[in-house]
């Protein structure tokens, strides 16, 4: 698979596979649970929390486990509680000590050179008293795999991974740009197009929530401005025809194939398999049920 870069030309991300390796891969949800439970739904209309959910694709872990850190630093500080069923040689480990546990990742990923990959947890998916810890890996050359890392954040409490939750999340980051960066620190007198549009968004933004609270109104897409979710400047022009509302990530294919299903389905009892088959359709077949209402 590829994606475009700024000059047009593509850049390839592909994951090569071990024999017994299968890697449940899937394109990038742009839906969280805490999310969806929100009144309305209303962190959705965050348009870059949304984004960023969606942008990369995600490890989905192989079984259901549960695990507990005591508070030391040996690997054996760290209790592992895999599903019934689940195959020992597919679930985690406590591997570097200082509670943490770790997930080998069943590939090996290249993307074009001079491009890494960007390695972390789900972005906006936070879980209760643990934490990914994020790497960036120069996936143009290396012929290693390697492992996503979780830390405990305090001892003595179980924290619970479901089968074919998401547990990486990564995507191309092209290697050096951060160098290239000038960073600058400017008045926005020196702009004056720029604060032009800023006081003019600033006064339309309070008039707006002046008229919201006055008028209470009903309907949740009344409740908020959408300019930026539409992508048009404070006057209600079209912004830059590359605006992004919706990211949609493709699956990852065998070559000349329909797209590899990150879920199996197999072994369990058959609401789980369904459930899961159910996944993994919404998830790389489904795209527009899997966006955000607003």
């Amino acid at each position: 698979m590829a994606e475009v870069d700024a000059d047009g030309a593509t850049t390839d991300l592909t994951c090569y596979v071990h024999e017994g390796w299968a890697p449940r891969l899937a394109p990038a949800s742009p839906r969280r649970a805490w999310m969806d439970e929100t009144p309305d739904s209303y962190a959705y209309r965050c348009l870059p929390l949304a984004i960023a959910n969606a942008h990369g694709w995600e490890v989905l872990s192989p079984c259901g486990f549960e695990a507990r850190w005591n508070g030391g630093v040996g690997a054996d500080s760290v209790e592992i509680r895999l599903d019934p069923g689940a195959d020992p040689a597919k679930g985690p480990v406590s591997l570097f000590g200082s509670g943490t546990i770790t997930f080998h990742i069943e590939g090996i990923f290249r993307t074009s050179p001079g491009w890494n990959l960007w390695i972390g947890g789900p972005p906006n998916g936070a879980k209760d008293g643990i934490a990914p810890l994020g790497g960036v890996i120069e996936t143009d050359w290396s012929p290693y795999t390697f492992t996503m890392n979780w830390r405990f954040t305090r001892p003595g409490h179980w924290v619970r991974f479901e089968e074919n939750e998401a547990f990486c999340f990564f995507f191309p980051v092209q290697r050096g740009v951060v160098e290239k960066v000038t960073p600058k620190l400017k008045p926005m007198e020196d702009a004056p197009d720029l604060l032009s549009a800023f006081r003019g968004w600033s006064a339309a933004r309070n008039a707006f929530q002046e008229w919201v609270k006055k008028t209470q109104p009903k309907k949740a897409a009344d409740q908020w401005q959408k300019l930026y979710y539409r992508g048009l400047d404070p006057l209600g022009n079209p912004g830059p025809a590359d605006h992004e509302a919706k990211l949609r990530p493709g699956a990852f294919r065998e070559a000349g194939s329909r797209p590899v299903c990150p879920v199996s389905g197999a072994g369990g009892d058959p609401a789980t398999a369904a459930a899961n088959a159910a996944l993994a359709i919404t998830r790389l077949f489904g795209a527009d049920k899997d966006q955000p209402a607003d």
